[in-house]
């Protein structure tokens, strides 16, 4: 309105002045004054019009450019401050391993610290129901494996179907495990522990980072394939479990190669198979278990992250994405392989679905069939 105002005064003006240049070279009437005159205005009003649309045009298109990058900011401002990773189990193993190693990286990636929170109990439920109860605003994950009972006791499906608790995210390692005696251990082979259990049956025990876990569920297959009759005894974690296994305390164990790998290497374990179906670059002289007539025997395990249900599908795809990349820096994968550990090709939400579902499934199958029960 100012401008249009301030236009048709500077109009009128002009006019004048126009009008009596040509009055001094020209007599006019009055009518022809007055049609001049307007046909001056109209000329200038539209220019008015026309410049206010352009400004508007401009305003609006300011104002469409401010709420695109609000939009835009407000879904890559995350993190926005401290995220803490719940590892359900003790320090040592596996998973705290992997973890560790992530999170450094993660750290550094967002700008924000990353700090691991070890919450054992339970065969690693204690640690997700904790996860699962924290606010889903993306600043607490969870890295677990299928080693708690929420996944493998329940009677309901997989809950990587449901997504009602925990939602998974990125697939973050996995690993082939070993079998483990003590350096006196009579046995030096797997088919002489197979005998050797056989002939004495029940007099041996051996020691899993708790039940459901992949050192319970891979023996208790063993067990099955080979008539075994050896004792479980589960322990809060493979650090535990490992001290034992060293102070001679008990005697066997099934344990990732990356907890256990550097005793091996060290002389404090002797590792007597590894669980897949091909030898270990970093352990090259550990036969597989397939070495000994078990072909069909193929164990691994692996580690997943999980955000609390209920997180935004942005969060979720920014935090897949940069998990993943951190998992492609040399590194990262230098550290995972001088451990002995396996970075997987990344998946969709869906193929992550899927493949936990599967695996999950097949172990509790072996659950239900040998009757193994979550305490």
């Amino acid at each position: 309105v100012v401008e249009i105002t301030r236009t048709c005064s500077w109009a009128r003006t002009t006019c004048g002045h126009t009008i009596m240049s040509t009055a001094s070279n020209q007599q006019l009437s009055s009518g022809h004054r007055r049609k001049l005159q307007l046909q001056c205005l109209i000329q200038y009003l539209l220019g008015v019009v026309m410049k206010s649309i352009i400004t508007m045009s401009q305003y609006f298109f300011s104002l469409a450019l401010i709420f695109l990058s609000f939009t835009s900011f407000s879904q890559t401002s995350y993190p926005t401050k401290q995220i803490e990773i719940i590892v359900p189990y003790a320090p040592g193993g596996t998973t705290d391993f992997v973890s560790r190693v992530i999170s450094q990286k993660l750290s550094e990636k967002w700008h924000h610290p990353v700090v691991i929170l070890n919450k054992p109990g339970s065969s690693g439920s204690l640690g997700a129901d904790l996860a699962s109860q924290a606010s889903p605003d993306g600043h607490t994950l969870l890295i677990t494996g299928y080693t708690n009972r929420n996944l493998l006791f329940s009677p309901t499906p997989p809950v990587a179907n449901s997504n009602k608790d925990l939602v998974p995210v990125a697939l973050v390692g996995k690993a082939p495990l070993l079998l483990l005696v003590t350096p006196d251990f009579p046995a030096k082979n797997l088919k002489e522990l197979i005998a050797l259990a056989k002939s004495q049956p029940g007099k041996f025990n051996y020691a899993s980072i708790g039940n459901g876990s992949p050192s319970h569920l891979g023996m208790e297959m063993l067990k099955r394939l080979t008539n075994m009759d050896i004792t479980h005894v589960p322990y809060k974690g493979s650090g535990p479990a490992l001290i034992d296994l060293m102070a001679g305390h008990i005697p066997i164990m099934l344990d990732s190669v990356v907890s256990s790998s550097p005793h091996v290497k060290s002389g404090k374990l002797r590792a007597l198979a590894i669980s897949t179906t091909t030898r270990l670059p970093s352990l090259p002289d550990v036969p597989t278990v397939a070495e000994s007539g078990l072909s069909n025997f193929d164990v691994f395990t692996w580690t997943a992250l999980y955000v609390p249900a209920g997180t935004a599908v942005d969060k979720i795809e920014k935090i897949r994405a940069d998990v993943n990349s951190v998992l492609t820096i040399a590194d990262v994968r230098d550290r995972f392989a001088s451990q002995g550990a396996i970075i997987p090709e990344p998946m969709t939400q869906s193929q992550l679905i899927s493949f936990l579902n599967m695996d999950i499934s097949g172990w509790r199958k072996l659950i239900q069939e040998a009757k193994i029960s979550a305490d």
